[in-house]
């Protein structure tokens, strides 16, 4: 099954299949089948075509998928033109919601470490 060019696995229960779109997490797509009184536990490849239409036609009225994706950088954009706090953390590549940076937030400003293995070096084969 295919929504908004994105492909449903047919091996998953419904519920966790859909959220391979993005925007809809494993609660909202448990709302959308609850919606249209589909079980959550079944696969998509054993879905009728009305079945398919009914869940379509709700997920099109949702924001999701690409218009998320340009609202949310918009808010973002939006924060820094106005220097907010929250916009200047954005702009520094920092933690935004209050996160600690003293440990932690290794992601964020790009200081991933990696672990150490055994500690001892390999013998060379020469």
């Amino acid at each position: 099954m295919r929504i908004l060019g994105i492909t449903i696995a047919n091996n998953k229960h419904l519920d966790v299949g859909l959220t391979a779109l993005y925007g809809i997490g494993i609660s909202r797509a448990r709302a959308i089948l609850k919606e249209v009184n589909i079980d959550p536990t079944t696969k998509a490849d054993t879905l009728t075509i009305d079945q398919e239409n009914a869940i379509r036609k709700v997920i099109e009225t949702m924001t999701i998928e690409g218009v998320l994706k340009r609202e949310i950088a918009s808010n973002i954009k939006r924060l820094k033109d106005i220097k907010s706090y929250r916009g200047v953390r954005h702009m520094r590549r920092l933690p935004v919601n209050g996160q600690r940076t003293k440990t932690n937030s290794r992601t964020i400003r790009g200081n991933v470490r990696k672990t150490m293995a055994s500690g001892r070096r390999k013998e060379s084969k020469t």
